[in-house]
């Protein structure tokens, strides 16, 4: 059973501004977000940045972490201090080119800018914007 944004499903979190982000992706998800695009991943109630590395992650019919060139999950990293995700296959040692490489490289950096921003109350969303726009 799917559970709804309204429900207290966040509220064992610890942090609040997490707790917030993933209540308003929800809702935003059931508007026509993308799962794709949140900053914050549902299953592992954190922020993307933090578990964007999971096997869970890999999508290949979306090319969401995968490398078709040799049919792999590509691995991720995700550099906090300097603010950099790098995706590469670990067999044929390229990023894979594609939208979804793209994706994941845009949403992790807004997703740690999202969680080091001083919570205001408000969506994170301007913040996923305005880092999708200063790449």
């Amino acid at each position: 059973m799917r559970h709804s944004p309204e429900s207290d499903r966040y509220t064992d979190l610890a942090d609040r501004r997490l707790a917030a982000v993933l209540r308003q992706e929800d809702l935003a998800e059931l508007a026509g977000l993308s799962p794709f695009e949140r900053l914050t991943c549902r299953v592992h109630r954190r922020w993307l940045y933090e578990c964007i590395a999971s096997p869970l992650h890999v999508v290949p019919v979306a090319g969401y972490r995968w490398c078709e060139d040799c049919a792999t999950s590509a691995t991720v990293t995700v550099d906090q201090l300097l603010h950099v995700v790098s995706v590469w296959c670990p067999q044929c040692g390229q990023t894979p080119s594609s939208f979804a490489t793209d994706q994941i490289v845009r949403t992790c950096r807004a997703s740690m800018a999202a969680a080091h921003q001083p919570h205001t109350g408000r969506f994170a969303r301007p913040v996923a914007l305005a880092v999708a726009q200063s790449a």
